[in-house]
């Protein structure tokens, strides 16, 4: 009876119910708060796309006759790609041909009659106005010569645009056009992309601009299929007006010596590459939520009972939560089963750690 009356009365002694021995105490995981250097951790997901990428199309309308590329063929500057039916065009340059022999023998007429009747206007046997009707002959003469020279000329160019050839050294990323199809002048038959000129374009909400500068930006990228293939690049270009749709921009991400395995159209990670910074990050098992707010529940060493503290969160980032403000160095905070707490609480510690950066 003894041992019974010293133990209740023990536990009258420390302010605890007969039900909250250490073994009744609900057991909690938990971590002490330190503030640890912390890379910056947003992350986003975008897609490999070539710097340079060229629509190739005819520069005159026709029937595709042939297509010699498909989707990934490599080409040399000069290569044919495509070719249009000539018949039409070459029809043009034989009437084009007929025009200048036409314009070259009336030019020869009118040369002949310009000189008879100077000569005659020399001699006092014409008057002067049928000599300047002669010299109008002539000039007109030289003047549809010119013309017909120049359509000659025009329609040598146009059968030549029959033929679609590569402008520089490349890829082909995309076809618009099959053969027997009609084009129109300037409609994409190819796509053709410089394959070592690669950049990385991400699409970013607006938030994440807050911390930007306008200082060039470093970037670390790498593919979701490889993630230990890293590579380093620099923002080259942010899209001054947001997408209507996603209301995102799109950030283009210059890859500095991309490997050959990072191909066009692989997804790919990226994350801004910046100095590490004092701050405490929490996982997100620890956070709880009171009233639509971010809370974190907080130990008593001395009485063993929780509270509930409101916490300020710099930002949310895959695994982790960056706390701004509300939490100080060595806090005992609860991280597991925060849903099921109450205020006042009294627990028992499973084990407690540090708040570490790599803790991420």
């Amino acid at each position: 009876m003894r041992p019974c009356i010293l133990l209740l009365a023990l536990l009258v002694l420390a302010g605890c119910k007969p039900g909250d021995t250490p073994a009744a105490l609900r057991l909690v995981r938990t971590l002490v708060v330190d503030t640890k250097r912390i890379n910056e951790d947003r992350q986003a997901i975008g897609e490999v796309k070539p710097r340079y990428e060229s629509d190739l199309s005819f520069r005159v309308a026709g029937k595709v006759l042939s297509r010699l590329v498909d989707v990934g063929a490599w080409v040399k500057q000069g290569d044919t790609l495509a070719m249009l039916d000539t018949q039409d065009y070459q029809n043009r340059l034989r009437s084009a041909e007929a025009d200048v022999s036409s314009a070259e023998a009336a030019l020869i007429n009118a040369q002949g009659t310009e000189a008879r009747q100077a000569k005659l206007l020399k001699d006092g046997w014409t008057p002067k106005a049928t000599y300047d009707a002669a010299l109008q002959n002539l000039q007109a003469a030289e003047a549809r010569l010119k013309a017909a020279k120049a359509n000659l000329d025009l329609t040598h160019d146009q059968l030549n645009y029959t033929t679609l050839k590569a402008d520089f050294d490349g890829v082909i990323t995309a076809v618009g056009a099959e053969a027997g199809q009609n084009v129109n002048a300037g409609q994409m038959v190819v796509k053709l992309a410089r394959p070592d000129d690669k950049d990385g374009v991400f699409n970013i909400a607006e938030t994440a601009f807050t911390d930007i500068s306008k200082t060039q930006l470093e970037v670390v990228v790498w593919p979701l299929s490889n993630p230990d293939l890293t590579l380093e690049g620099v923002v080259r270009e942010i899209s001054p007006v947001a997408d209507p749709v996603t209301r995102t921009y799109a950030v283009k991400v210059t890859l500095n010596n991309p490997p050959p395995q990072l191909r066009f159209g692989m997804s790919i990670g990226g994350r801004l590459k910046g100095k590490a910074a004092l701050a405490v990050a929490l996982p997100l098992s620890a956070i709880f939520e009171k009233n639509g707010s971010p809370a974190v529940w907080v130990l008593d060493q001395q009485s063993s009972s929780l509270t509930l503290r409101p916490i300020t969160v710099a930002r949310y980032e895959a695994n982790t939560v960056v706390v701004a403000s509300g939490l100080a160095k060595g806090d005992i905070i609860v991280t597991a089963g925060v849903n099921t707490l109450t205020v006042g609480q009294k627990v028992r510690l499973a084990e407690a750690n540090l708040v570490r950066s790599d803790s991420q």
